[in-house]
């Protein structure tokens, strides 16, 4: 049995946090705004890697009340290859490598041209619980 599952996520609008790193006021604005919107059956928000640090993406829905400093841009989909870990506990190396070995085996590849992804999949519920958060490692892929 596989670790690491393939989806789809649709070109689609999303609201984007300013670039930052955790701790940096402009990047921390997001996490209220975030927490305000409703929860679903799945984690609608997606941390991206940045050139500069980190984008906090969440899914626009037309007549969202999106506030400034915040933005609603285009966000390119495509195919994905999820993996799912502790989070800030992952070893990274070992789940790129097991990244890696599934893609070859399928005949897939990494698509350098999409940014990694990450959310947290844990209900607060279960975290009171566990302890901990899982996290989703989203990895741009495509067909060899």
């Amino acid at each position: 049995m596989h670790s690491i599952r393939i989806v789809v996520v649709p070109d689609c609008k999303m609201v984007s946090s300013m670039v930052g790193m955790f701790g940096d006021p402009a990047f921390d604005a997001f996490i209220p705004w975030l927490d305000s919107q409703p929860r679903s059956i799945y984690p609608k928000d997606y941390l991206m890697c940045d050139q500069k640090g980190f984008r906090w993406l969440y899914l626009y829905e037309e007549g969202m009340d999106v506030p400034e400093p915040f933005s609603v841009i285009d966000f390119k989909g495509g195919l994905y290859a999820v993996a799912t870990d502790i989070d800030q506990q992952t070893d990274k190396q070992a789940m790129d490598a097991e990244v890696e070995a599934f893609l070859v085996q399928n005949g897939l590849m990494r698509d350098a041209d999409r940014p990694e992804l990450g959310n947290i999949i844990t209900p607060p519920e279960a975290k009171a619980i566990l302890g901990y958060e899982q996290m989703d490692y989203y990895y741009p892929i495509k067909g060899r």
